[in-house]
């Protein structure tokens, strides 16, 4: 068996986080790590304690979920409860991230978003991306196959 790489690995994680979201229109998870370490993780779903879209169905205003806090923010603000610095850090997404997602990314000084798959990514996400000089990878690594290494 060939060992995976840090990116895979780290991806890997965001898929296994994405299993716990509550969203019913796009599961996603994310990783923040730094020095190879994972500081923090999230997942989309519900504010804590609150009803989740699986429970009581989407809560959807122009087109998007207002009930569900995405994954990025949610590793993002884990890190702000419980005081760990996330500048210079990198993040690792299942999905390209939204322009919101991307601005508080930016923001916590985030130096590089790695991402499984490209979802819906906004022009002005990646103009914002590029200004701030943060990095953007794509890691191959699919959701299918973190659920198979399991089965083998």
């Amino acid at each position: 068996m060939q060992r995976i790489t840090w990116n895979q690995y780290f991806m890997a994680q965001s898929h296994l986080l994405a299993l716990r979201s509550t969203c019913t229109r796009l599961t996603v998870g994310a990783t923040i790590v730094r020095d190879k370490r994972m500081i923090a993780g999230g997942y989309n779903g519900s504010i804590a304690g609150g009803e989740h879209c699986s429970e009581k169905g989407c809560y959807v205003i122009d087109g998007h979920c207002v009930r569900t806090i995405h994954a990025e923010m949610n590793a993002i603000l884990q890190c702000a409860k419980f005081g760990v610095q996330t500048e210079g850090a990198e993040i690792y997404v299942t999905h390209f991230p939204c322009l919101n997602c991307t601005k508080a990314i930016i923001q916590a000084g985030i130096k590089c978003i790695y991402y499984a798959k490209d979802y819906k990514n906004h022009p002005y996400a990646l103009e914002l991306l590029e200004q701030a000089g943060v990095k953007t990878v794509k890691v191959e690594l699919e959701k299918t196959d973190v659920l198979s290494a399991f089965s083998s």
